[in-house]
């Protein structure tokens, strides 16, 4: 940040008195302009018929991570709850009709100052297709997924806890609890690779 917000005078970076961290403070009107975490969320839509569960994924049309595939997911907006985010974001990304269901992950992305939360969805139906920001949608068995080819780490960590609870309620049948709620700190940037 450079220029205050208010008045157009240039910031410093200081530790504002009674605080314990730098912000950029305005010399000249005295605001403090606070920067927070961006909140990133997104869904796991699913379409499970004859005992075959699979899952929704985009491949991204814009950086970063042009041309890998992700959950549908995006910066939520002011003036909006997590699930209405998640609900839009499935609707843009992958022009799909979904029944969401539970907060199923959250992720934190500290390195990126970002928190990732994920619901689980339903698909109603299977009229879909790219939005804007996606080169390609599909569906994908647990097998097809393409783990090499995931956009982000918090991508991976959250299919793979899904198709770890999915293994657990198949294992215990009529015993199991159904889906958990899942938390991971994601501390260290992610080696980027070639693009597929």
């Amino acid at each position: 940040m450079k220029f205050c917000s208010e008045c157009a005078h240039p910031v410093e970076l200081m530790v504002p008195p009674g605080d314990n961290r730098p912000r950029y403070v305005c010399p000249q009107c005295a605001t403090i302009h606070y920067q927070n975490p961006k909140m990133v969320i997104g869904s796991i839509p699913v379409w499970e018929r004859g005992g075959e569960l699979q899952v929704l994924l985009c491949k991204r049309a814009i950086e970063p991570r042009y041309g890998y595939w992700t959950l549908p997911a995006g910066f939520m907006e002011n003036n909006e709850t997590t699930a209405a985010a998640a609900q839009r974001e499935t609707e843009e990304e992958a022009g799909a009709n979904i029944e969401l269901g539970q907060l199923f992950a959250l992720i934190n992305v500290s390195h990126v100052h970002q928190v990732h939360m994920f619901y689980l969805a339903t698909l109603r139906d299977l009229d879909f297709a790219p939005g804007e920001e996606s080169l390609d949608v599909r569906m994908f068995t647990e097998s097809e997924i393409p783990w090499d080819d995931l956009a982000f780490p918090t991508i991976r960590q959250t299919l793979e806890f899904f198709f770890a609870d999915r293994a657990r309620m198949r294992e215990q049948g009529q015993a199991s609890s159904g889906y958990g709620f899942h938390t991971q700190d994601i501390t260290r940037p992610m080696r980027v690779a070639d693009a597929p």
